[in-house]
């Protein structure tokens, strides 16, 4: 990265923004954090003259149906004349009055339904509406009487001549109907129908028998519809014939409004602007040839190492294969500039992880197959990085002989290949399955000598990353350096020793190299500072110093210890794989029912599938990514109006 200082005539800044700023290489600062307070520059905060406009037409197209991301400029960026947001204004007066009336029309026609909704219980009663409603000594409740209730109401008020319910519509639950009571007995006949549950319907004043209403509501519910169309047909019409230009207008103003925003990281003082930024090294000629060619501008370019007042920020470089795990980086924290970018290696370690934990061919080309088509289908990005997991699966599904479970599937391919039997059952006396009792010891030894490996991988990669900022004693003397190696190492062959296992190195050597180690690692702060020259390397109070190391010492004894352990789980996942397997072929039977095969392999590869990814995860955020990487960084965001979607 190269850090940009640009100053010059406030009224050329747009031209700068706008030819050299907005192709994704370059990184905006705000101005003022640097340069002096002294000199008199304020941050330049200006109203966006374009938003207004680019937000109404926003809601322009929300009237459309146009929800799509809009596609960036295409053409050449250009002033915006009077006439085009003129336009603009009239076509959004145009679709908000089509949109009004369309939304009138809707509430109509739901009126209408609900009212043809409410008439339809009543068709059975042929008799005009409005005469029985303006009877004057009778009142009439319309509603629904549950099925229940009705049978109560004809045993428990057979006597009372004021309970009569006249039925006109009859469903599963109940009827629809009416009932009549003089005006003199309504609070008591009401009283009955409310024990009874009679919900009551107010229907609206209408003409008619309640089959005449009916009719009449279907065809005004059909006029509805007709206008519905036409106006449909006017907004589609208007909006093909607008659509282009205005889009156009759109990507202009849009571009307009961008260029506008970064005017706000400028600094100005009276007709003068200071404006900085990050670029990549490998275009930062490039910018300032650019800068150079508008009149009046100066320009400096400075090295991250003469930059104090803001850090670099990073810009991520990955292969197509390690690029999907840039998200398990970023969810630590980027690398800060300088830091190594250890995503090759997440990608390579995590695959493998994974592939051991899933191992099954069948299982992992779904998951293959599947993650490629959500990644094509709907760019997921997650969906990305289960591709070369699921190859991964495949690969040890080979080697461990299973395919969706089955464990002879695939003897005829190893024989076709010469083999005798599966890779897993190569050497002497090896076991024929995962889960023979004879397979425990050896995979989780397997396990453990995995986690070991990965532990030293990862402080060797701590060393090279110290290496590279030349941090010499923290390469020497660090818990995750050299003399951590020393100790690890001689720990790792004791304990191997004392296990029965492979011998590394004698004993007596082992305790050497433990004890020398542990001795330079309570001193490990002295002899960083002394080696590079830290300012503050003498302690304050060595009776603290002594009584804080003495604790760091255990806990760095123990890191190594439960660092290595934990890729037990590694090994504990294959069994897993295997067991629910054989669980799946238990309950299917003998021969197996495919549906129960077919169902638990599903079940399998979405919740083993997601325990394997996170234990691979926890495997590289806590034993891994805790001994050689430290994060912090913050991300490279250059503004790009350039590329198209």
């Amino acid at each position: 990265m190269k850090l940009v200082r640009v100053d010059g005539l406030l009224s050329h800044l747009d031209e700068l923004i706008a030819s050299c700023c907005l192709t994704g290489d370059f990184h905006p600062e705000p101005a003022v954090q640097h340069m002096s307070g002294s000199l008199g520059y304020v941050t330049l905060s200006e109203e966006n003259p374009y938003t207004s406009d680019v937000q109404q037409m926003e809601e322009l197209f929300a009237l459309a149906g146009q929800t799509d991301d809009l596609p960036q400029l295409t053409g050449k960026p250009r002033h915006i004349k009077d006439e085009e947001l003129e336009r603009v204004h009239q076509a959004a007066a145009r679709l908000h009055d089509l949109s009004a009336e369309r939304e009138q029309l809707q509430a109509d026609k739901q009126d209408l339904q609900e009212s043809l909704s409410k008439y339809s219980h009543f068709k059975g009663l042929d008799v005009p509406l409005d005469q029985i409603l303006n009877c004057q000594y009778i009142k009439i409740r319309f509603g629904f009487l549950p099925r229940a209730s009705y049978a109560r109401m004809m045993v428990a008020y057979a006597e009372n001549p004021h309970v009569l319910f006249v039925t006109c519509g009859e469903e599963p639950a109940g009827y629809w109907g009416l009932y009549f009571t003089p005006r003199e007995t309504a609070d008591e006949i009401d009283g009955i129908f409310s024990t009874l549950f009679f919900e009551r319907l107010y229907l609206p004043k209408a003409t008619g028998t309640a089959g005449e209403i009916v009719q009449e509501l279907e065809a005004q519910l059909a006029g509805l519809d007709q206008k519905m169309d036409a106006l449909r047909q006017k907004f589609t019409d208007y909006w093909g014939q607008e659509k282009a230009p205005l889009i156009e207008i759109y990507q202009q103003l849009k571009w307009h409004q961008n260029v506008f925003d970064m005017r706000h990281y400028a600094a100005f003082r009276d007709n003068y602007f200071f404006f900085v930024g990050w670029v990549p090294a490998d275009k930062s000629e490039e910018f300032a040839k650019k800068a150079r060619a508008i009149p009046k501008m100066r320009i400096t370019v400075s090295d991250p190492g003469e930059v104090d007042t803001s850090q670099p920020p990073t810009k991520l470089k990955n292969s197509w294969f390690a690029r999907p795990f840039e998200m398990f980086v970023d969810m630590y924290g980027l690398p800060s500039y300088g830091e190594m970018d250890i995503t090759g290696f997440v990608a390579i370690t995590f695959t493998l992880l994974f592939g051991i934990m899933f191992g099954d061919l069948g299982q992992g080309a779904v998951l293959a197959i599947g993650g490629a088509i959500l990644w094509k289908w709907k760019k997921i990005a997650l969906a990305r990085l289960i591709v070369p997991c699921g190859i991964s699966s495949m690969v040890f599904g080979f080697l461990f002989g299973s395919v969706f479970g089955f464990e002879e599937a695939l003897g005829p391919i190893y024989h076709a290949l010469g083999w005798s039997s599966k890779p897993i059952s190569w050497w002497p006396g090896a076991p024929h399955s995962v889960l023979d009792t004879a397979a425990i010891n050896p995979i989780l030894v397997c396990a453990i000598f995995i986690g070991v490996a990965m532990v030293f991988l990862a402080m060797f990669l701590n060393m090279y990353s110290a290496a590279r900022k030349h941090h010499w004693g923290e390469v020497l003397f660090s818990n995750n350096g050299l003399v951590g190696v020393i100790v690890y190492a001689g720990g790792v062959s004791f304990v191997s020793n004392f296990m029965g296992g492979p011998t590394f190195m004698p004993n007596s050597l082992a305790f050497v190299l433990m004890g020398c180690g542990l001795v330079l690692l309570f001193f490990k702060e002295i002899l960083i500072g002394l080696v590079d020259h830290h300012p503050n390397w003498k302690p304050e109070s060595w009776a603290d110093y002594c009584m804080q190391n003495i604790f760091e010492l255990l806990e760095y004894v123990l890191s190594y210890f439960s660092n290595t352990v934990s890729f037990l789980r590694v090994g504990a996942f294959v069994f897993v794989h295997a067991a629910m397997m054989m669980a799946i072929f238990s309950l299917a039977g003998d021969p197996p029912n495919m549906i129960v095969v077919v169902i638990g392999n599903a079940l399998i590869i979405a919740l083993e599938g997601l325990l394997s990814g996170i234990q691979g995860l926890r495997l590289e955020f806590y034993e891994m990514f805790s001994r050689c990487y430290e994060g912090g960084g913050h991300p490279f965001r250059g503004v790009d109006l350039t590329s198209k979607k």
